[in-house]
């Protein structure tokens, strides 16, 4: 249990620092002193929930972020093993996840290739922000009603506020690695 509680303090006090504040400045602003601050962030006491919310309100994120934010132990390098693929014959586009559950994370990152006057599906307006990579080849972005054409080297970023689908304007395949927030995918 004891490496949890030094989470929460460390955590307590990137998040302050990140907004700017010093240890009296947040105690100020949530009526605690700064000892007591100091004694939260070293994890040499326990705030109560009443407390704990007050401390997360003035540091702007709900209990929910403050407990889905990752800490410590991260993985940060995948390898070739961790992908995973789906291919789809009938439209001419295979995808390659590079992340395994990236689609729990804010960027969901894939390579996609796209055969011969492959497409990929169309999707509605949302919130998300998607960002394209031409590997290879040339892709069109249909988005709504106009079409935007990418080649090697270039790249495309948009927010997906209307219906849009991407597919392949190359003679042969084409390859691109897509970035996107929310469920792009």
């Amino acid at each position: 249990m004891r490496g949890k509680t030094m989470e929460i303090g460390e955590k307590l006090r990137n998040l302050r620092i990140q907004k700017d504040l010093t240890q009296e400045e947040l105690g100020e602003r949530t009526d605690l002193s700064k000892g007591y601050i100091s004694q939260l962030e070293r994890d040499l006491s326990s705030p109560s929930m009443e407390t704990f919310f007050d401390i997360l309100e003035v540091l702007g994120v709900t209990p929910a972020e403050f407990f889905k934010q990752k800490t410590g132990d991260q993985k940060i390098v995948y390898k070739e093993d961790d992908t995973t693929f789906y291919s789809d014959e009938e439209h001419g586009y295979h995808i390659k996840w590079l992340i395994p559950e990236s689609n729990e994370n804010e960027m969901e990152p894939i390579l996609l290739t796209l055969d011969k006057k492959g497409q990929y599906k169309q999707f509605t307006p949302s919130l998300s922000e998607t960002f394209i990579y031409v590997l290879e080849g040339k892709v069109a972005l249909q988005f709504g009603e106009t079409l935007y054409e990418a080649a090697k080297g270039e790249s495309m970023y948009y927010e997906a506020s209307k219906p849009h689908r991407l597919q392949n304007q190359a003679a042969g395949t084409s390859k691109v690695l897509i970035v996107a927030t929310e469920s792009y995918l």
